[in-house]
């Protein structure tokens, strides 16, 4: 069989129960780019009647940072992203952290190296260092342990079978690197990309298994993919030129036929290229999903959620950072999303990240959330910002009023808090030069007749203003900017006479005769 016809092989795959894999490393923050990949992992699961898996892939114990693991699984959370198995939901295919399969990977290890295809390499830092020096040319600056140097190197291709196994047992430190053929055409079929080729001549010896025991990337993912029984493996393009040690490895230890279907999503670019974790503090939006701070420096990285983000929100601009369905509809429901997905309309080129586009989604689903959906997380806000939310009645009817206006979570307090507090201050020089003596008493007259009024709503507040304003022979008009600044402080908000209703009878006159007040000194 020749690699060519694994093109051929990976079509089969959708016969196969659909399974795919989200396998972060916990390193820090989940960036925008991991978000996404497990967002079009679970959209093509649920749309096969599959499973999503997320499997921790911990095995660089150098790189492991405390309160990473659990940040992934609070983001899946918020995200509504809940995986069928891992290591917080279980499942028949565990562990799903890797450093507890560690000792499953040695085998498949040295199974490689009994077979000719991977050998022992007892090379020391110091060695690799000298050896990047002395092959270092001007038309190769970066020397690799590859098919043109593994002969001059320290290893089991290099030293006697005696050698070998005297430094093993001797305790030398060593690792087992693949051993990539010279001038083979590497050949897999992309979902996304289509057919996919590769020079071997070009691709290194990788290190499969470390001195430590522990296995590479390279080599557990495979492993695990086999044992995990994934039948599709979505990943960033950023592992493309991994592809052909992988393909090696499915090929040699479980046969290309179990590998499988693959696609590569396109880099998010922000303003400079890829978009990266350091983008959010330079151009001021979030590259998180949710706040992180790193344990080490004690730096704060501000995620959406916390910028203001809704899940739905969040979910829907993710979608279509590299995928549309083929239609000028934008907004998407988790569930719409589900059903329209496809990894045919994913694009293969990289998706720029427009921030105001993202704040745009988010608008849009306040504005279509219902107000239960909403109520929790812009209670904590304004009690955040120091008011005193007692009556959820009112809070519902003020969500309801304003949430037309808001374009993120913040701005329920910015559209809502003279909802909740009598305006300390107004804006008096905005009415002040249309001021008279007629339009203080009209504002006088008003507060007695609202004290008699016994059915208080916007419709009949506003009949009394305006009856009032006719017997005084005023435009009703020219009365509604003052009324405004007197219940709310400036000239914001929604329906004046809905402000009223809400805020009650006696904080309507509380607020005409506080602004009378502020307008008389």
């Amino acid at each position: 069989m020749t690699l060519l016809a694994y093109a051929v092989l990976s079509l089969s795959n959708m016969d196969k129960k659909v399974r795919v894999r989200f396998a972060p490393s916990p390193t820090g923050g989940l960036h925008l780019g991991g978000v996404r990949t497990v967002l079009y992992n679970y959209l093509f699961a649920k749309k096969y009647n599959g499973d999503f898996i997320v499997r921790i892939e911990d095995t660089d114990q150098s790189r492991f940072v405390p309160g990473a693991e659990e940040y992934i699984f609070d983001t899946l959370k918020w995200c509504g992203l809940i995986p069928d198995e891992s290591v917080q939901h279980g499942g028949d295919y565990g562990p799903y952290r890797q450093s507890e399969r560690k000792e499953s990977y040695r085998q498949y290890a040295e199974k490689l190296v009994k077979e000719g295809f991977a050998y022992y390499a007892f090379d020391t830092p110091e060695e690799l260092e000298k050896m990047r020096s002395a092959y270092r040319t001007e038309q190769n600056p970066s020397p690799q342990y590859d098919h043109t140097l593994r002969d001059k190197m320290m290893n089991s291709l290099t030293l006697s079978e005696n050698e070998v196994e005297r430094f093993i047992g001797e305790g030398m430190p060593y690792v087992i690197r693949i051993k990539i053929p010279t001038q083979e055409t590497i050949v897999f079929t992309d979902m996304i990309r289509g057919e996919v080729q590769f020079d071997s001549s070009l691709v290194d010896d990788k290190v499969l298994l470390k001195a430590d025991g522990m296995p590479t990337y390279h080599l557990a993912v495979v492993v695990d993919d086999y044992l995990m029984k994934i039948s599709h493996a979505f990943r960033g393009e950023e592992w493309l030129p991994s592809a052909p040690v992988h393909i090696l490895l499915w090929k040699y230890l479980f046969g290309l036929e179990n590998m499988p279907q693959w696609a590569h999503f396109p880099l998010i670019l922000g303003p400079n290229g890829k978009l990266s974790k350091r983008d959010g503090s330079k151009y001021g939006f979030p590259v998180f999903s949710m706040n992180w701070t790193d344990p080490k420096t004690n730096e704060l990285t501000e995620g959406f959620k916390e910028k203001g983000f809704i899940p739905e929100g969040f979910i829907n601009l993710l979608a279509l950072l590299g995928w549309n369905d083929g239609t000028e509809k934008e907004i998407f429901s988790l569930n719409e999303l589900v059903e329209s997905f496809s990894m045919e309309r994913v694009h293969s080129s990289g998706a720029h990240f427009d921030y105001e586009k993202a704040k745009w989604f988010n608008h849009e689903w306040i504005k279509k959330s219902g107000v239960g959906t909403l109520k929790s997380g812009v209670k904590e806000l304004l009690e955040k910002d120091g008011f005193i939310v007692s009556d959820d009645n009112k809070l519902e009817k003020v969500i309801a009023l304003v949430k037309e206006r808001c374009t993120l979570l913040p701005d329920f307090s910015d559209q809502s808090s003279f909802f909740f507090k009598t305006p300390a201050q107004i804006d008096t020089v905005s009415i002040l030069p249309k001021w008279n003596t007629e339009k203080q008493q009209f504002f006088r007259e008003l507060i007695r007749t609202y004290k008699l009024t016994t059915i208080w709503n916007a419709h009949e507040t506003e009949n009394a203003l305006k009856e009032i304003a006719a017997a005084h022979q005023i435009k009703a008009g020219e009365l509604m900017l003052p009324f405004r600044i007197m219940l709310v402080g400036g000239k914001f908000g929604p329906g004046v006479f809905d402000i009223a209703e809400i805020i009650g009878r006696e904080e309507t006159i509380l607020r005409i005769t506080n602004g009378l007040t502020f307008l008389a000194a």
